[in-house]
């Protein structure tokens, strides 16, 4: 998903409170030092909500960078490091999607207006792109949206998996607002997926979408098609359109064809012929993301799978790497995905391992390179691969600091509504 680099290539309770309270909790740190070998300093559940706080302080930050109030915007996804340097300034939807769970999750009528305003700035996106057919973009300039002159493309692809993130978001600002508008764009994103990226071969799904030049996408992404059987289930539930819940059976049953019961995970997609498995590239969200999804415990093996092969403990820092090919550093972002996952699949051990990794990336939130005692940065490191030609720095992450806020309020984000600690 999102790159924490140059453009693409390719407890409940305790949430709530820290949110009530975020305003007075600006920098407020983790006390202490971090073991150098072993498992993770547990925090306190006053900690967490401190760090939960802190969290939500710095996504504000992001989404008032360039206007406040109720003006339609987009928030962009990285501050500081190597990214600033670079003046990368891009709002990728996919980050964007997430911001808008974060703050659904938060359950307050302060975080329902700050989702609405980015919503409103994923319909004023959607409706003012050249080819006016439903789609989103994988991300833009975060400028204040008040005219059509103002939505500029900083990447100009159709991402699958982007446009999913995007429909859940919408789907969600409809069922917590009422607002017909955030459902109506949903739906366009919805039809648009089925209108072009439909895929008849091999194990059927979707597709990965259209290049920045209209091209086609011939390959199919597991992770893209999680995303869908999210998407689509939500839709379906909105609308009472059993026509969505075809459609999410049909992702589904891309994903389940895709698992490696040998080794206990799954291919992360197929090569262009749209048929044979590829694995060329073992990432950690597509385990994590499956069992999140789908609850299914006959795959359950694939949240070990990234806990067994992806762990990492370099430089001072602890979480999961985001490939097998290079386990150098932290990926906080998917350090977050499979603590979520340990808490819904609830192994024995299970809490405790999640409660770990939460300790982890609060601890690199205040100790981190670059930290600001706000953000949780994308990487450990400067140069993390994402075995694709891809690379993630340590800049503080829109994306990755929602993960956080999520896993850290037991929030799944591809399951249905918004409910903290739900089951």
């Amino acid at each position: 998903m999102s790159r924490a680099s140059t453009p693409r290539p390719a407890a409940a309770a305790g949430l709530a409170a820290a949110v009530a309270v975020m305003v007075g909790l600006a920098g407020c740190g983790l006390a202490g030092g971090h073991p150098a070998s072993g498992p993770a300093a547990r925090i306190t559940a006053g900690q967490l909500r401190r760090s939960v706080a802190d969290g939500y302080l710095f996504l504000n930050e992001m989404m008032d960078k360039y206007a406040a109030g109720s003006v339609p915007r987009l928030v962009q996804s990285f501050a500081g490091g190597p990214l600033a340097r670079q003046h990368f300034t891009a709002a990728e939807v996919y980050d964007n999607a997430l911001v808008i769970s974060a703050y659904l999750a938060a359950g307050t009528a302060a975080g329902r207006s700050r989702a609405g305003i980015i919503g409103n700035g994923l319909l004023y996106v959607q409706a003012n792109d050249p080819q006016h057919d439903g789609r989103v973009r994988a991300a833009y300039a975060p400028a204040p949206l008040r005219g059509p002159a103002d939505v500029r493309p900083t990447d100009a692809a159709t991402d699958t998996g982007d446009l999913a993130w995007a429909g859940l978001a919408l789907v969600r600002l409809y069922a917590a607002t009422g607002r017909k508008a955030y459902l109506a764009g949903a739906e366009a994103i919805g039809h648009w997926v089925q209108a072009h990226c439909y895929d008849t071969r091999g194990a059927g799904g979707y597709t990965g979408g259209q290049t920045a030049g209209g091209r086609q996408i011939q390959w199919k992404s597991t992770e893209h098609n999680i995303d869908l059987y999210a998407f689509f289930n939500l839709l379906a539930v909105q609308t009472r359109d059993p026509a969505w819940s075809a459609s999410a059976a049909r992702a589904g049953r891309f994903v389940a064809a895709m698992w490696n019961a040998q080794q206990g995970r799954y291919y992360v997609g197929t090569t262009v012929d749209g048929v044979t498995p590829n694995d060329a590239v073992i990432p950690e969200d597509i385990n994590s993301w499956s069992y999140l999804a789908f609850r299914n415990p006959a795959y359950a093996a694939s949240v070990s799978w990234d806990e067994r092969n992806l762990g990492v403990f370099a430089g001072g820092f602890k979480g999961v790497s985001f490939c097998h090919g290079d386990r150098s550093g932290a990926w906080f972002e998917g350090t977050a995905h499979l603590a979520d996952a340990l808490e819904f699949r609830g192994a024995p051990g299970d809490a405790a391992r999640a409660a770990g990794y939460l300790s982890d990336i609060s601890y690199a939130q205040a100790h981190g390179p670059g930290h600001d005692g706000r953000g949780v940065m994308a990487a450990s490191k400067n140069g993390l691969s994402d075995c694709s030609g891809g690379l993630y720095y340590a800049s503080l992450h829109s994306g990755a600091t929602a993960w956080f806020l999520l896993a850290a309020g037991k929030v799944d984000p591809l399951a249905g509504l918004l409910r903290r600690g739900a089951r």
